[in-house]
């Protein structure tokens, strides 16, 4: 029942979906790219890839400074039918803008 209800409090806002879906669909994107891509303040963003992340969604890998996020692969049958029906929903994202700074 924990990981039903940690599942669905992790989708049940429109920016953390959006985000996952953005994230879904460019594969892999550093924190940096969905700062300037959602134009958001870097701890509104960490908020929500870090509960994005303990609803097991997500997966993190750290290079240097930057945080990069993908779809936890393999996800299970459950969190992998709730990523399809976001992706049915046809989202309007906002276009990929990458903006690390070295």
């Amino acid at each position: 029942m924990d990981i039903f209800l940690k599942t669905i409090s992790s989708v049940n806002d429109e920016t953390r979906v959006k985000i996952l879906s953005f994230i879904y669909i460019n594969k892999e994107v550093c924190v940096c790219d969905v700062e300037n891509s959602f134009d958001m303040i870097q701890s509104r963003v960490s908020r929500h890839l870090k509960i994005l992340k303990e609803a097991g969604f997500l997966k993190v890998q750290r290079r240097g400074k930057w945080a990069y996020y993908s779809v936890r692969v393999p996800l299970d049958i459950f969190r992998q039918n709730v990523l399809k029906e976001i992706n049915a929903l046809e989202l309007e994202l906002p276009k990929f803008n990458s903006g690390c700074k070295i």
